[in-house]
């Protein structure tokens, strides 16, 4: 404590105790879902890793928390009817599970969870059952998050920013010749 007068010692203390609640505060928002339920949070976490998984090149969704995304944008939503639709899906998606499995999307093995997957984005173009409509919304969801996410944009993108070029590695449009349409016809 050499060195520090008894107001620093408190100035450091008052700030300790200032935080610890912040803290706190985020550790406990990051451990409890904001809209979904436990359940409900491990199915999109494990169904977004299934859409964008890790691979050797970049992490998957699991990594760059496309979860907790979609979790706190249906928090965060005005309209009940994105939430609604969410729920009903991740219902469609036991169900479907249920079918083929007789479990539960989430007490069905690795290997049978993508099974469900790819049942799913089976009609991926024209999607007419409820789950595949469900998939459709889900992969954009997935999608859109883990692209805007850090590890989307710097790892599996590669985008270095705003960084100076050492060659243009564009097209010069000043060296094509311009072809005018012929005015004698």
């Amino acid at each position: 404590m050499e060195g520090h007068s008894r107001r620093d010692l408190l100035r450091i203390a008052a700030g300790a105790v200032a935080a610890v609640p912040a803290v706190a505060q985020g550790v406990a928002q990051q451990a409890a879902p904001l809209f979904f339920t436990p359940v409900e949070f491990q199915m999109v976490d494990e169904l977004t890793e299934i859409i964008i998984p890790a691979d050797d090149h970049s992490p998957g969704a699991r990594a760059a928390k496309v979860a907790a995304y979609l979790d706190k944008s249906l928090a965060e939503s005005f309209e009940a009817e994105p939430r609604q639709k969410f729920r009903v899906g991740l219902k469609l998606v036991d169900k479907l599970s249920g079918e083929l499995h007789q479990k539960t999307f989430l007490e069905s093995t690795p290997k049978q969870r993508v099974a469900v997957v790819a049942q799913m984005a089976r009609n991926e173009k024209k999607p007419k059952k409820p789950e595949e409509q469900f998939f459709v919304q889900l992969k954009a969801s997935t999608a859109f998050a883990y692209y805007t996410s850090s590890i989307g944009i710097h790892q599996e993108m590669e985008y270095k920013g705003n960084t100076m070029q050492n060659e243009y590695a564009g097209f010069d449009a000043g060296l094509v010749p311009i072809q005018l349409p012929d005015s004698s016809k």
